[in-house]
Formats: structure tokens, sequence, C-alpha cells
């Protein structure tokens, strides 16, 4: 396929959170948007800083409000952050996804990170207020190499289906570095904190080359009618041309030698992003959610000579329905001087 955008979504202009302070000095990425109790949005989203609250953290869940969505207010504090004490998410906490449970309570799905050598996990906080969340026991979805970008979507059973995207590092094993793919993979729940696998991949990566490196989150959208189908909303990463001197990104593997305090993480990641690597937002059709049609691209920005707030990153988007019928994806964008953002795309219709 070219890299068109299809019509339907247009990208508005300006960024809807950008860093503005020490706990999100360093780098604003992987956006979660949910509805307020009081009208409104608040968006979730991933930030590092020197505000952070200890010297090895990675990165933490923060916030910020809008009554209309387009214009947004950062909220203080921290709403989640990593916890030194637990192995799988000792240092970075990634994509918020957030649901509201029959109780009135809410539950944040998270990917969640050690040290570098330990596979990336799913797991999960509740709240009452959308602003004090505390951590879940337990891991609610993992595999041998990891996981990520976590969205889950209510069923019309009552279950409820978790997306995220596994990584594949075929039959070496993570610890080699090389990974080989970057999955949309599947699981189902009764109750939101138990989970079973679905069998095979919802989008296996690699089919093209803008897919080449991985896809890092995908979002399924319910029909909207009974005949309508399925829609799946995901990023993926091309790989950079070759040539390119890539520096490791410090998630890898390879860098677990590295230890976490000696490591200016924000730093070392931004480099890797701008390396020559693209992201891109996709969509795909599925009449039963679970096997899906081509790909069509909707935000592409305009690469590394361009000015875009989304020139050379598209990615980690999260979906919500606007009163009107229209669609608002929120995602993280970098431009080609290695900013990152949220910014945002609407629906005609």
């Amino acid at each position: 396929m070219s890299i068109e955008t299809v019509a339907g979504w247009r990208r508005e202009p300006g960024p809807r959170v950008e860093a503005s302070r020490d706990l999100d000095r360093s780098k604003v990425q992987a956006p979660g948007i949910t509805a307020r109790p009081s009208g409104g949005f608040r968006l979730f989203y991933t930030a590092v800083g020197p505000g952070r609250p200890f010297p090895e953290c990675q990165g933490y869940i923060l916030s910020a409000i809008s009554e209309n969505g387009l214009d947004f207010e950062t909220e203080p504090g921290i709403r989640l952050a990593p916890d030194p004490a637990v192995e799988y998410m000792s240092l970075r906490l990634l994509a918020p996804s957030i649901v509201r449970l029959g109780d009135g309570r809410w539950r944040m799905y998270v990917e969640a990170r050690g040290t570098a050598d330990r596979p990336t996990v799913i797991s999960s906080a509740v709240s009452e207020d959308q602003l004090n969340w505390q951590h879940e026991p337990g891991v609610r979805l993992q595999t041998p190499d990891g996981l990520g970008g976590p969205r889950l979507v209510d069923l019309p059973d009552g279950r409820s289906r978790l997306l995220a995207c596994a990584d594949d590092y075929g039959d070496q094993g993570p610890t080699t570095g090389q990974r080989v793919g970057k999955h949309i993979i599947s699981a189902v729940s009764e109750d939101g904190l138990d989970f079973d696998f679905e069998p095979g991949q919802r989008i296996r990566s690699g089919q093209a080359e803008w897919d080449a490196l991985g896809i890092t989150a995908g979002q399924l959208l319910a029909p909207c009618e009974p005949d309508h189908p399925w829609t799946m909303i995901y990023s993926a990463w091309q790989d950079a041309p070759p040539g390119s001197v890539i520096p490791p990104h410090p998630s890898d593997p390879a860098s677990a030698d590295t230890a976490p305090e000696e490591l200016d993480f924000a730093a070392a990641s931004i480099a890797a992003d701008i390396a020559g690597f693209r992201s891109r937002i996709f969509r795909s059709r599925s009449v039963d959610g679970l096997s899906f049609g081509p790909p069509e691209c909707i935000v592409a920005g305009g690469g590394y000579d361009s000015d875009d707030i989304d020139a050379v990153h598209a990615e980690d988007m999260s979906v919500i329905t606007l009163g009107d019928g229209r669609l608002r994806m929120y995602y993280a964008a970098c431009d080609a001087a290695g900013n990152w953002r949220i910014a945002s795309a609407v629906t005609d219709s």
C-alpha cells in the first residue's frame, strides 16, 4: 500500500498537552482519554521529567482536564507512579486505558516496566474519583517476551476484551534484544481482572515496510449498529533506512547492563526515536472483531523535512466518542526535533 491518508479523519491544530512543568518536561506521550464524572474530559498521559518521584523513575501517569476536549489544563501531582518495591513495575508506567466499572469506580490498565531484562506486563489500578489511584495486586496479562499498549473494549455478551501489543523476539528470546515483531493480541475476561488469551493474533506486524518494526497500540471500536463492522485503530512503526545510526533504546534488553540511575532515560529514548524511524496511525475493519482486513493510514506526519507536530511519529492513540456522533483521537506526536506532545484528530461525522 502507498502511505497516503484516507478521508474521514482531520488533524486538529496545535498540541492538546505539551511539556510545561518539572513533572513532564522531558517527555510527554501515550495518552488515555475518558469522560469526567462532572462533565468534560480527563486526559491521562505518560510523562517524565526532573520532578520524577525517585531518581531511577522512567515514567508515570499524569492528567489534564478540559471542558471542550481541545483546551486542557494540567492537574497537580502524579496520578499513578511505579513502585520500586515491585519488580514488574519498578521503573515505568505507560499507555493508560481507563474504563468505568459497574460499582461506580474506574479501572486503569497500564503497561508496566521493570529493568530492561524483564518483560513488560499489563497491570491495573482502581480509583473512586479518577484522581487517587491504588495499584491492584498481581499482573492482568503477561507473555514471555513482553506486552504493552493496553486498550479495553466491552463486548456485547458482557465480557471485556483487552488488546495489547505482544513483543516477539523469536526462538532466541528477549535477551538478544533483536525483536522480530510486535503484534496485536487479545484476551477476554468476565471481571476485568482474570483474562484468558484468545487464539491467534488480531493484527500481525511485519506485513509491509511501514510496520516492519511492530505495532505499539491498538484500540478496538465496537460497531455503532449491529450490521456495521468493528474498527481497529492502531499505530505502527517503520524501520529506519539502511545505514542509519541507531543508538540503543534504554528499554531494549540489550541495555540491561546500564544501571537505571546512570541513565538519562528520556534523552536516550528520544535519541533513538528520531534516528530514522517513523510511526503512523492506521485503521482496519472486521466483521467479527477478531480477523481484520487491509489497513488504511489515517494519520501520518510529513517526515523529517516537515515542521508538523507529528512529523516523525504519530502513535499510541486513545479514541473517544463525542456527543454529536463524531470520534476524537488523542495521540502521541513527535516532531523532527524530538519534541513529544499530545495531539488530536477528529472525524468529520
